[in-house]
């Protein structure tokens, strides 16, 4: 079945909830309405993650409720020592208080626990603005800052609708952006990370859902600079049925190169590279990972399991106009993670 490409904004959900319009677009053309969900407040699951790459660093900031659970996680990784330094806010039985807002190009998220302070806001022209301050990240440093993430000019994101089979009412719709420059401080105890424009970059990744009783996903972004052009790429799968559209495409200088299925050949042993190629044979890269994390939260019957990986990916990737393109070194974070209730 060939993937379906939305060309006009569609709603997510009909009038009683139910999901509709499956397929992916260039940008967000899919309309969700968290008032028309039907299903009880812990099926609901909904995220963003901003991904900052500088020279010397990458940082990861991700906002999570997943119903019964919800967390704010945050990680520093060091190119040069590869020491990844990471801090998790834990929320119990979450149930929507993070108020994460219902598009991707609207609103922010703001968050306090503590002294802890953090801003997620997204302005007019696609500009992502975050701000924090963690006086206690760990080991005795402070995390505070301003990063400004700019898009492209016309760049694309790719966003997908998915169902998942025979699960009824659920599904999951996702924006990747892996085509953002970065500006800003972010002051790492007594060290700042410095993000300029033209060697700092970033990637923002949405996701809203009806979830079933269980996940299996896989995911890999990266963003950088090959030559005098900036590329970025986002490919995954997880349990959801995406044969209209999959969450796989190459981005160069803004401009998306769609792929149908990617594997991920991961090896059991820590610190192994791993391999993906397509089905379409338009896309072979090695991942080389330079650090790697464990993640496990158990709460009642609800658990959430994560394999995370930095590192960073070559490869080769046919583009739309049949040309080959070369990457090497770009920079960026491959996981797998399981999640039941």
């Amino acid at each position: 079945m060939p993937q379906t490409e939305i060309m006009a904004s569609v709603s997510v959900l009909n009038e009683t909830g139910r999901p509709l319009n499956f397929g992916w677009a260039r940008s967000s053309l899919f309309v969700y309405s968290s008032n028309l969900l039907r299903v009880p407040r812990r099926r609901i699951s909904e995220a963003n993650r901003y991904v900052l790459v500088s020279p010397t660093h990458m940082v990861l900031f991700e906002i999570l409720d997943d119903g019964y659970l919800g967390y704010l996680f945050m990680s520093v990784f060091s190119h040069k020592t590869r020491n990844c330094f990471s801090r998790t806010f834990l929320i119990p039985f979450s149930l929507g208080c993070l108020d994460l807002p219902g598009d991707s190009e609207s609103g922010s998220i703001k968050f306090r626990q503590k002294k802890a302070l953090f801003n997620f806001a997204s302005m007019d022209g696609g500009v992502k603005i975050i701000k924090v301050d963690v006086p206690g990240f760990g080991h005795d440093q402070s995390l505070r800052g301003e990063v400004v993430l700019t898009p492209l000019p016309e760049s694309e994101s790719l966003v997908t609708h998915m169902p998942w089979r025979g699960r009824g009412n659920a599904f999951s719709c996702s924006r990747h952006s892996p085509c953002y420059s970065s500006e800003g401080v972010i002051q790492y105890g007594v060290s700042d990370i410095i993000f300029t424009q033209g060697n700092s970059w970033g990637i923002f990744d949405w996701s809203r859902g009806v979830r079933p009783r269980s996940d299996l996903r896989f995911w890999a972004a990266a963003c950088g600079q090959a030559g005098d052009r900036q590329v970025g790429f986002n490919v995954g799968f997880n349990s959801a049925d995406s044969a209209l559209g999959t969450e796989n495409a190459f981005f160069l200088d803004g401009h998306l190169h769609k792929l149908d299925k990617v594997s991920f050949h991961m090896p059991s042993e820590r610190l192994v590279p791993w391999r993906f190629t397509s089905n379409d044979n338009r896309l072979e890269m090695v991942f080389e990972p330079q650090q790697e994390r464990d993640e496990n939260h158990q709460m009642f019957f609800y658990s959430h399991k994560r394999r995370q990986l930095f590192g960073s990916f070559s490869g080769k990737v046919t583009l739309d106009d049949g040309s080959d393109f070369t990457f090497e070194d770009i920079k960026g974070m491959a996981e797998r993670r399981k999640s039941r209730l």
